[in-house]
């Protein structure tokens, strides 16, 4: 079994997003959002917490 690491935060991805690509940090907020509801529905049976992003 392999051990699964912290996901850093919404805002700490944000950031990562906008300094890879060069972009605003809401851009790059906005960016996360969109990706998050577009999840599979295996990914939200796994992390009940992306169905909480509007």
């Amino acid at each position: 079994m392999s051990k699964r690491t912290a996901h850093p935060g919404f805002k700490a991805v944000a950031r990562a997003i906008a300094r890879r690509q060069g972009i605003s940090i809401q851009a790059a907020s906005r960016i996360l959002a969109k990706k998050t509801r577009q999840a599979s529905p295996a990914a939200k049976a796994r992390n009940p917490r992306l169905l909480r992003v509007r």
